[in-house]
């Protein structure tokens, strides 16, 4: 019988992992073992607590100074801050309780910096308005049982090995891309990797801003900085960027916000404040490096006009799927299927068109890839200006965004859990019926449709600050949690984890079970590529959405958009806002903290992570796994097209495209994959799948490979695809995600 949860999770808090010079998860350490702490999965630096008590009232290091009158011994909540100063670890590692010893072979070494923030009476009395419920009061505990959420050195290294796997295994460099990715998978890759350099040029700010010297860790962050950032280059070049333009909405859109992604890390990263000090290297009257060297600017920005670029062509070709025709707005799916308006496309569309009013640089380019506008504009009359230059915070991109968040809203896409459904469909269309409504909605849930949103929604508040894009986006992220089985309140699952017997799951909740994020094709192991990227795609989007908000952010408010007229809010506003969106956001960092523990025990020996979180969590086996009516969810009236494939019906597919013999998905009936791009790496595939050595590397035959037959080695993580580069991104994200709640400020 497997071992308890709870025994697991209490035994480790004891556990010597941080200590220990051994292997790391997946390696035998991480393993839940008959005997001993050692082989207990606490690979997240879960010790993280101080020795003199058990169970302190919030998770942090007791405070050796006063805090605003209060006596020594009053537990604050902190904020660890890690930066790169290696000659100071060993003393740092005495005052973390010797819970900071880095890794083996870590790429950066770091310490940690505990920044008191005591909680008072008087600062509950500051806030104005919550993005909790009241029942979730920011005075109740975050932290219940002893359980904490701020992790140490060891998260980092964690996330850092998560990348380090996916572009060492993955990616290479001389084709610029991760051949066994298809196109749009590919495009989420890149925006993993531009995040993770945000995160890492992060890291170094916040160093900066609390006074650490970092020469040494700049250097060394650098060094990483530099080598992923290479890469995205090599991806520009090797993005198959003809196939996009010919492919569904959303595709196209997922390179806009791919490549506005890097712009933006681009801009923050070569404006950064945390750069060595300029006087190194000044002795007997000579200076070096000389100032010419010192002020060049960082190489980076030379690609700007060429991620710009392509940024603006993908967004005027995907424009193209806004319609108002049909349903009073809101963008087609595919040109090439009938009409279908389906969550993510509109989520798309919201958040790339703030994202190019915030965050585009303009474009002077006219070639080589004319966009559909261009070519509009060439047939006009002969004194139409050939040398048209597109300009920073163009009103209509605000416009674009503002338009189709309205649409989004009062489409009634939502269904009684809070949950975006996948899409509406317009009854009668394909018989000629003068329907112009969307009437029939898709009821499949995916997790990605709960996620994308999430940056539209933040990015809005940046350009106009209504706390309503705020309310909706905490709302959702609510929603979501409680769908995967959480009980925030009580900062645990709601079922009995405890008590499973073995291979038996807990009921299916809406968007998961036992508190891990899930996809309806996880617990079967048919998830295809498209749905291996969506749990990913969700953790990347609730990050840029908990991102710190800063006080007084500077406001872009064009009076020819719908944005209000009205003035700017003062200092108090952004204080009181910033500090209850912080709130919130840290509210969620226990439930995040158990997809990340169960994320990462799904990891094998090469440390690639799984698809099925929950299996990690629960340490399911194949051999034992029961799948009841309660476990699974339920498929009636839906059409899961991103893992069966689209249809062949009249509900899908113009009628000079059917397919003869086909019929609808599910089971008994024929499902053809309608794609522009090869299918055959798009089916859920059956088997084993563990492509042989350096067949991730060529891209060849990965098909074929991922449909042998199953062989039970007991993971149920390498059943269908297996663990795949779309997984290992997702393993990432969640990392990177409770990183960046971990170091937020205060």
């Amino acid at each position: 019988m497997n071992r308890r949860v709870s025994e697991v999770r209490d035994t480790c808090w004891g556990s010597a992992w941080n200590k220990s010079k051994g292997p790391r998860t997946g390696h035998g350490q991480g393993m839940v073992g008959s005997t001993g702490c050692k082989q207990l999965p606490c690979p997240l630096g879960e010790v993280l607590r101080p020795p003199q008590e058990k169970n302190p009232p919030v998770a942090g290091f007791r405070n050796t100074a006063s805090c605003q009158g209060q006596p020594p011994t009053h537990w604050c909540k902190g904020t660890y801050i890690l930066a790169h100063l290696a000659q100071l670890q060993g003393n740092w590692n005495k005052m973390a309780t010797d819970s900071t010893t880095a890794t083996p072979g870590s790429v950066l070494l770091i310490f940690v910096i505990l920044v008191p923030r005591c909680l008072t009476a008087a600062s509950a009395a500051e806030q104005s308005f919550s993005f909790l419920p009241r029942h979730l009061g920011k005075d109740d505990p975050v932290i219940v049982k002893g359980r904490d959420y701020v992790f140490n050195v060891t998260l980092f290294d964690e996330m850092m090995n998560a990348i380090d796997v996916m572009q060492e295994v993955y990616f290479q460099p001389w084709v610029g891309t991760w051949p066994s990715a298809i196109d749009w998978t590919a495009a989420v890759l890149g925006t993993h990797i531009a995040g993770t350099l945000e995160t890492l040029h992060r890291s170094l700010e916040i160093a900066a801003s609390r006074g650490i010297e970092i020469s040494e860790g700049w250097s060394a962050t650098e060094n990483t900085i530099s080598l992923y950032f290479s890469q995205l280059i090599g991806f520009y070049f090797g993005q198959n960027i003809f196939a996009l333009r010919q492919e569904a909405f959303d595709d196209m859109l997922w390179v806009v916000l791919g490549w506005l992604d890097t712009t933006k890390f681009v801009d923050g990263y070569s404006g950064t404040s945390s750069r060595p000090p300029s006087d190194f290297g000044d002795g007997n009257g000579v200076e070096f490096p000389t100032e010419t060297l010192r002020n060049r600017t960082w190489h980076g920005t030379l690609w700007t006009p060429a991620f710009a670029h392509r940024a603006r062509i993908f967004w005027e070709l995907a424009a193209a799927g806004w319609d108002t025709t049909l349903c009073g707005g809101g963008m087609n799916w595919n040109p090439r299927l009938l009409p279908y308006k389906n969550a993510i496309t509109n989520e798309l569309f919201i958040a790339a068109s703030v994202m190019m009013y915030l965050h585009f640089p303009g474009d002077e380019n006219n070639s080589p890839f004319i966009s559909s506008e261009h070519n509009r504009q060439s047939r006009s009359p002969p004194n139409h200006p050939t040398n048209k230059k597109w300009y920073p915070h163009d009103p209509k991109y605000l416009a674009a965004a503002q338009d189709a968040y309205s649409w989004l809203l009062s489409s009634n896409m939502t269904n009684e859990l809070g949950l975006y459904a996948d899409g509406f469909h317009i009854s009668g269309y394909s018989s000629g019926s003068n329907n112009t409504k969307c009437d029939e909605r898709d009821e499949m849930l995916y997790t990605y449709n709960q996620g994308v949103l999430l940056t539209g929604q933040r990015n809005l508040f940046s350009v106009d600050p209504d706390p309503s894009y705020l309310k909706a986006g905490h709302t959702l992220i609510q929603n979501v949690i409680r769908a995967t089985g959480w009980d925030l309140a009580r900062d645990s699952p709601v079922d009995d984890l405890d008590n499973l017997k073995p291979g038996e799951l807990p009921p299916w909740r809406g968007l998961g079970r036992a508190g891990i994020l899930e996809e309806v094709c996880d617990a079967k192991g048919e998830c295809s590529q498209d749905a291996q990227t969506f749990k990913g795609i969700w953790m990347h989007h609730f990050t840029a959405f908990c991102s710190p908000i800063t006080q007084q952010q500077p406001q872009l408010r064009p009076t020819t958009t719908k944005t209000s007229t009205a003035p700017p809010p003062g200092p108090d506003f952004w204080k009181s806002i910033a500090k209850e969106h912080s709130a919130a956001c840290l509210r969620y960092s226990g439930w995040l903290k158990h997809n990340a523990h169960a994320a990462a025990r799904t990891r094998d020996s090469q440390d690639k992570f799984g698809m099925w979180w929950t299996a990690g969590l629960l340490n399911v086996k194949t051999s034992e796994l029961r799948l009841g009516r309660n476990s699974l969810a339920p498929m009636e009236g839906v059409t899961d097209y991103r893992n069966q494939g689209v249809p062949q019906t009249s509900e899908w597919v113009p009628a000079g495209r059917l397919l003869h013999g086909g019929g609808g998905a599910g089971p008994g009936g024929t499902t053809v994959v309608y794609k522009d791009r090869d299918s055959n790496v798009q089916r859920p595939l059956t088997g084993s799948c563990q492509l042989s050595k350096g067949s991730e590397k060529t891209g060849l035959n990965v098909a074929e490979e991922c449909s042998r037959k199953v062989v039970d080695d007991g993971d149920p993580n390498t059943r269908g695809r297996g663990r795949t580069v779309e997984t290992q991104s997702g393993g990432l994200a969640v990392l990177r995600a409770l990183w960046e709640l971990s170091v937020q400020g205060e």
